[in-house]
Order: structure tokens, then C-alpha cells, then sequence
């Protein structure tokens, strides 16, 4: 085994045993949360080692990263997951190229969207992304705002809403970050109430897993805990 190799692998291990942790810590199962690898800005070889420890979902934040490694992992059967935010400018290559999309939240990109998947004859598998943080930098919807969102949805038939992704405020303060958490599982809560199945809470990182786990997260998004140091240029 190399040291890259080595290394991943360590990191993989001590991932799923927080994940585990955090689970019995609140009495849930560690299988009832599931990990979504982040490979943005990471090297094609970096990649190329979790997919040989078994991974296959990965999350990219930009297109132009899903066509390089699409071009790069030709004949594998992946899944690049879009989790950065996106324009309707983008909707023939995110219907193209994208497995899921996590970032979904205006209703001017659904359009957009379904008129380009019907063009393709597909659907896309969309978690709405929520805004649970106050920072400026934050995108999403407003949490009560889910589920008239999702009835408005209904009209776009290539779209299929399975949950929704929020990220939390980027603070150590662990109770601000289960407030964040906590406002996405109860739109959730409600919408589930008004008749939508939405089984996906993807919501925690590196730094916030545990807070998002102990609110009811079913996907955590791991990059560089899981990926080692990014070096960006």
C-alpha cells in the first residue's frame, strides 16, 4: 500500500468512525447516515484512490470539474453530484453531465432545468437548498418557504425533490450550528406533513458533522477531512 493510499484510507476510517460515533451518541443506526465524498479541487489522483476504496458519489461545486472528470473516469460507474450553486444559464450541462443536483432553490432554474431534461428525455434526482445561516455568503431558500416550493415544483416533471442540503453557520458555537440544522429538519418536517417524500437531510461537513448528525442528517458533505489539506492557486 502506498502512502497515499495509506493515508486515504486512515482518514476514510476515522470518518465512518465519527460518523458512527456521532450516531449512537443520539441512538441512531451509523447506516442511517451516509457519506458524500467532496473531491472539488482535489487531484484526479486523489480521486482515483477512493474510488478504489469504494466510493462512488462524489460532489463538485463547479461544471467545468464534472466534465474534467468525466473525461478523466470514462468507464467507471460514477455518480458527480452538483453542490455549488448554479445559474439557469447552465441548465443544458447540468442536464448533461450532472447525476444529482444538491443546490437547487429558484424557480427560474427549475424551469430552465425540466425544459432541458425533457429535451434529453431524463430526470434529476434535486435536494432544494435551504438557508438556515444568517452569513452573506449563504445561498437557499427560506426554510418556510419549502413547502410551497416544492407544490410549485409538481409542475416541473423531470425534477424529482428527494430531501433538502443546508449548511450551517462557520462557527465552533456547536448550538448555532444544530439552530441551522435544526430549522432544515423541520421544513422537512412539514413539508414530509403536507405530503412530500423528502428521505435526504444532507447537511454537516468536516467541521460540523456531529451538530448535524444529532439533528437528523442522513448525508454528511466530507471534503477535506476525508480528501487531506486543499491547495488552492
Amino acid at each position: 500500500m502506498d502512502d497515499l493510499t495509506s493515508a486515504f484510507t486512515q482518514r476514510l476510517h476515522h470518518i465512518r468512525q465519527r460518523i458512527a460515533e456521532a450516531c449512537t451518541h443520539v441512538g441512531r443506526e451509523p447506516q442511517s447516515v451516509q457519506l458524500l465524498p467532496v473531491s472539488k479541487s482535489f487531484d484526479d489522483a486523489v480521486v482515483q484512490t477512493a474510488i478504489e476504496a469504494g466510493l462512488q458519489r462524489f460532489g463538485e461545486n463547479r461544471l467545468p470539474a464534472i466534465q474534467q472528470r468525466l473525461q478523466a473516469f470514462p468507464d467507471q460507474a460514477l455518480d458527480w453530484i452538483m453542490i455549488g450553486h448554479v445559474q439557469s444559464n447552465k441548465a443544458k450541462d447540468i442536464a448533461r453531465y450532472v447525476t444529482e443536483l444538491h443546490s437547487l432553490d429558484r424557480l427560474s432554474v427549475a424551469e430552465a432545468l425540466d425544459r432541458r431534461l425533457q429535451q434529453q428525455g431524463r430526470g434529476l434526482p434535486v435536494l432544494i437548498q435551504l438557508k438556515t445561516a444568517q452569513e452573506g455568503s449563504k445561498t437557499g431558500l427560506e426554510p418556510a418557504e419549502l413547502t410551497e416550493f416544492l407544490r410549485t415544483l409538481k409542475a416541473y416533471a423531470s425534477l424529482k425533490p428527494f430531501g433538502v442540503m443546508t449548511m450551517a453557520t462557520q462557527t465552533t458555537d456547536v448550538a448555532e450550528q444544530r439552530r441551522c440544522f435544526a430549522l432544515a429538519r423541520q421544513a422537512v418536517e412539514q413539508a414530509r406533513e403536507a405530503g412530500f417524500d423528502l428521505p435526504c437531510l444532507s447537511m454537516g461537513m468536516s467541521d460540523d458533522l456531529e451538530a448535524a448528525v444529532a439533528e437528523g442528517s442522513t448525508e454528511v458533505r466530507i471534503g477535506s477531512a476525508l480528501f487531506g489539506t486543499r491547495y488552492y492557486a
